[in-house]
């Protein structure tokens, strides 16, 4: 009898936080509240970080707030979002780190091992890397593990990809 599988996973599309990026930019840019602010924006796509700076803490937190409402437009998960702290720098100027969650860390990922072994459910479930895989000889059982994570908050944003029949 076949296996029927599904991955946990944990990814932004990048593409998407470019284009919120360069819209809030262009929002930035265009506010009269932001104007002399030398408020920027930039998306490191190697690292997986945006990098914000501003004039001060509360211009900052506005360039935050405008860089969340295209972020929430474009369908790109807030959870996957880790905001460093505030640092100054020079010319009185401020700036913040926020990393983008790229899969899934192996605390987490054990977490939801444990839940899935937990609910006492006729699956397997084995971390491969970054993402879960969760198998089951019965479908229904996997749609209703699918639900349990759902309902379950790990405080990170999850996608379940790749349900298949082997």
């Amino acid at each position: 009898m076949p296996d029927n599988t599904f991955d946990v996973v944990s990814k932004i599309e990048l593409p998407e936080v470019l284009n919120a990026v360069q819209q809030a930019l262009k929002e930035v840019h265009q506010r009269f509240d932001l104007k002399d602010s030398h408020s920027n924006i930039e998306l490191n796509e190697k690292d997986n970080k945006i990098l914000l700076a501003s004039k001060d803490e509360y211009k900052l937190k506005a360039v935050v707030d405008i860089l969340q409402s295209k972020l929430v437009k474009r369908h790109v998960p807030l959870k996957g979002l880790s905001y460093g702290e505030i640092v100054p720098s020079a010319g009185s100027t401020v700036k913040q780190e926020i990393n983008l969650q790229q899969g899934i860390a192996i605390e987490k990922a054990r977490e939801i091992v444990k839940t899935i072994k937990d609910a006492k459910l006729k699956v397997q479930a084995s971390i491969q890397g970054d993402f879960v895989r969760v198998s089951s000889r019965d479908r229904d059982i996997l749609q209703t593990v699918i639900k349990l994570l759902r309902e379950t908050d790990f405080g990170i944003d999850m996608q379940f990809t790749n349900y298949r029949t082997n």
